[in-house]
């Protein structure tokens, strides 16, 4: 089956933004899920349980729990509950970049623009060195935009502002709220650090100047703090020292207050920031870690977690006869990638599971079985998805296991949450119940017609993951299209770099379908329509 996108139509949206408004599933707050099996993490899994969730929290957990009269039963007979899932980093929620300019403006317009600080900050460095922007501020409210995150199981996140060397400072937010305080479980966690370059001929340019710009910065730190402690003791006749926000807010770091995160893949990177980390005495975790596995022991003696990215390297163009092979190098790290978490593991370093840039979160679940199938233990697997995320992040007392007191955030799975088969039922966050959504599986009988056929005048079958690139003018963009098909209504996702947009008012016909969205592109709001043709 072929889709073709006929056309995308954008609609400017002024200054205004879209809120979305998600009504709860039911006006009851209060749940017992019984008959379950029930996977604590933090101790023994139940095979058959019950718990109880009141005021979006687990009231109570067991094999003898009673259920309140007031409770709407949910029976778990033949299903598992386990933690909500935890991405460990992500920019959910968090506005896109803005779009790269045409290469002949690029350089004077990024220049000036990262040159001179806004008007907002009182930073000497440029955008993109900025440690004082944070996640808590830019974080956009409204629950919908994560409705694909939480139909794959997902209940809690680690956000980071997007770009730059410095990013800035993390939030850790569950996926539901109807504010973007409501979502906030702890903020700030950490300070973000990438090794790239800012570009448009701004300094650094290149890896070495990026490290050598961290460093500097940090240097810079110790000294202002120095400084201010002269000048609190004796202020007469010393100059007062200058206010510099990017600065300040690398003290918390320095005074191992606040941890920082290396976004490093490769072995080489990884041992820069351990180093770095060791100079200045740093409370260091690597995220990414594609080669963390060759230096374990490392990681092990100073004690530096890894958020592990389960978006595993595969292969980017399709095989043919015609095809250069692909190097060694490449072949070898697709191997490697998998077996990864187990070496971890071997070694002692405390780890846990990412998205990184996975252009589709169902992909997530089965990198996880293939790291189960290359070494890791199942029960490693579930706790690097939940309670060692908590662990990290210093929110193990509020989540990542399933214990009374905690926050309910679950996940009901039918069937074994790696398995192929598995369909997850129920998802609560906060103790709000979703229910994911999913597609209609009509079996193939004699006499019926296959998927992607069509019968006069019956709805296209058009449900599926397509991967798809959209053609924006000098800026190709490669996205994950999902479509959840029922009769002839549509619902789904549209992911890209940019993030997550929900399809609305989706329909589809004989021979195609249509659908409405709203996209961030470029700091700008847009309204898209997209028509399509099944052949």
């Amino acid at each position: 089956m072929k889709i073709q996108i006929l056309r995308f139509t954008f609609a400017l949206l002024a200054i205004f933004s879209l809120s979305f408004i998600v009504e709860a599933q039911s006006r009851t707050d209060v749940y017992a899920i019984t008959n379950a099996r029930i996977v604590t993490v933090s101790g023994r899994t139940l095979e058959r349980g019950t718990i109880v969730v009141r005021n979006g929290l687990i009231e109570a957990v067991g094999e003898t729990v009673r259920v309140p009269a007031d409770a709407r039963t949910i029976d778990g007979t033949g299903m598992t509950v386990y933690p909500g899932f935890f991405d460990a980093m992500t920019n959910l929620g968090m506005a896109a970049p803005a779009a790269p300019r045409p290469p002949g403006q690029q350089a004077a317009q990024t220049t000036q623009t990262q040159q001179q600080p806004s008007a907002q900050s009182n930073s000497n460095y440029p955008d993109g060195l900025r440690p004082e922007e944070t996640a808590q501020e830019q974080l956009r409210a409204g629950e919908a935009q994560f409705e694909t995150q939480r139909n794959a199981g997902f209940t809690t996140a680690l956000t980071v502002p997007r770009g730059g060397v410095l990013q800035g400072q993390s939030a850790v937010i569950n996926l539901a709220g109807d504010s973007a305080s409501g979502m906030i479980i702890r903020a700030p966690f950490a300070q973000h650090v990438t090794f790239t370059t800012l570009g448009g001929g701004t300094y650094p340019t290149s890896l070495l100047g990026t490290f050598s710009a961290l460093r500097q910065m940090l240097l810079d730190a110790q000294r202002l703090q120095e400084y201010r402690k002269v000048f609190a003791a004796n202020p007469r006749g010393v100059r007062r020292p200058e206010a510099d926000a990017s600065l300040e807010a690398l003290l918390p770091v320095l005074n191992r207050a606040m941890p920082i995160v290396f976004n490093a893949n490769a072995e080489r990177e990884i041992i820069r920031a351990l180093d770095l980390a060791q100079e200045f005495n740093l409370r260091a975790i690597i995220a990414g870690g594609t080669e963390a596995w060759k230096v374990a022991d490392r990681l092990k003696k100073q004690d530096v977690p890894v958020l592990l990215s389960l978006d595993f390297p595969r292969r980017t163009t399709i095989a043919s006869p015609e095809a250069d092979p692909e190097p060694l190098q490449v072949l070898r790290l697709r191997a490697e990638a998998p077996q990864n978490a187990a070496r971890l593991a071997q070694a002692g370093v405390k780890f846990a599971f990412q998205s990184g840039q996975m252009r589709n979160i169902t992909d997530f679940l089965p990198n996880a079985g293939k790291a189960i199938e290359s070494g890791l233990s199942r029960e490693a697997a579930i706790r690097a998805m939940t309670l060692s995320p908590a662990e990290i992040f210093g929110v193990e007392n509020q989540l990542g296991s399933i214990e009374t007191g905690k926050i309910a955030n679950l996940v009901v799975s039918k069937g074994d949450v790696f398995a192929k088969d598995k369909q997850l039922t129920h998802v609560f966050v906060d103790g709000r119940l979703f229910e994911p959504r999913r597609e209609e599986r009509r079996p193939t009988t004699p006499g019926t017609t296959t998927p992607g056929a069509t019968q006069p005048g019956a709805a296209a079958n058009v449900g599926g993951n397509y991967d798809i690139t959209i053609e924006i003018p000098g800026q190709p963009t490669q996205g994950t299209l999902i479509l959840t098909q029922q009769g002839n209504i549509l619902t789904g996702s549209l992911q890209t770099q940019y993030g997550t947009a929900n399809i609305r008012e989706g329909k589809i016909s004989p021979d195609g379908f249509t659908f409405l969205s709203t996209v961030d592109f470029a700091g700008r709001t847009l309204d898209i329509t997209v028509n399509g043709t099944v052949t």
